[in-house]
């Protein structure tokens, strides 16, 4: 059955029975997906993020506790007045400016106030000023945003970053014969709460890959992404912290992870990305992170 079909029968679906027809948990999907309310895929799986996302239509809708899918919801779902529940203004501040960034490039966007966006932004500074992304630097910017319930985009927090691998393991210990990885500029949906080093004294929470991403690999060494070709797989690419290094030197802290420079803001970090109600419904809940260069905001 499709969305379209249940909007003109008598039939009444339970929520948790949505994902038994994959017609039909599609069609709910892409409309939530639509309405900034569940990221992408759609792909018929209908788990503990897409209930929790279409129970939070629900209330919006003014269905609290509803625990079916019927004639009224599913109309309500398929309607243009369902835009407006969740709401996004695009104001010409820092974060409407990544916004619109990432709108223009199709990228994915949660609508929900209690939601998280992470964002890595290369070579630029936390008050949106570009600066010259030297190689070796902690000159990238770390943010989570959030669509307030407004529809205004704020910025919770942001710390100092890296995207990029470092001198050592460009130039010193090359870890794949190819070359160092850089992670390619788009957006992904490849990292879970887990552990950086996992075993090691070292180790700590992060949120780590669990599901392919792209990467060029800098096998000419010039610390840049043209020309260099790209690989798609698992590389170990994780959001950690990057041990209280200087600024002024990654050091080892990066192979290619994405990397916020201290301990504290990590922690910070975390703590934030970790009161996603999708994580709250699903500890294996796999996060979305979008990587762009300082020009796509300028």
């Amino acid at each position: 059955m499709t969305l379209t079909e249940l909007a003109s029968s008598e039939r009444t679906i339970s929520l948790a029975l949505i994902g038994a027809d994959k017609a039909l948990a599609r069609d709910v999907q892409q409309r939530l997906s639509v309405l900034g309310l569940l990221d992408p895929p759609v792909d018929g799986d209908f788990g503990p993020a897409s209930l929790w996302a279409v129970s939070q239509f629900l209330r919006k809708a003014g269905m609290p506790g509803k625990t079916q899918i019927d004639r009224e919801a599913a109309r309500l779902l398929l309607g243009r007045q369902a835009e407006a529940l969740f709401p996004l203004a695009i104001p010409d501040t820092f974060a409407g400016r990544i916004v619109r960034a990432m709108q223009k490039e199709g990228h994915w966007l949660s609508r929900h106030p209690d939601c998280v966006n992470v964002v890595y932004l290369e070579g630029i500074d936390a008050d949106g000023t570009p600066n010259a992304d030297a190689p070796n630097v902690f000159n990238d910017l770390r943010v989570v945003l959030r669509v307030n319930r407004a529809g205004n985009p704020d910025i919770i927090d942001a710390w100092e970053a890296t995207s990029e691998p470092g001198r050592f393991f460009t130039l010193v210990q090359k870890l794949d014969p190819n070359g160092a990885a850089r992670i390619a500029f788009g957006q992904y949906k490849a990292w879970s709460v887990g552990t950086h080093m996992s075993g090691r004294p070292s180790a700590h929470e992060a949120l780590v890959q669990t599901k392919s991403i792209t990467v060029h690999r800098d096998f000419n060494q010039d610390f840049d992404r043209v020309g260099d070709k790209t690989f798609d797989g698992m590389f170990g690419v994780n959001q950690h912290w990057g041990f209280d290094l200087p600024k002024s030197d990654i050091g080892r802290a990066s192979a290619g992870c994405l990397v916020g420079r201290t301990r504290v803001g990590h922690r910070a970090f975390m703590a934030i990305v970790k009161t996603d109600p999708r994580f709250v419904a699903n500890n294996s809940y796999r996060f979305i992170t979008t990587v762009m260069p300082a020009a796509a905001v300028q």
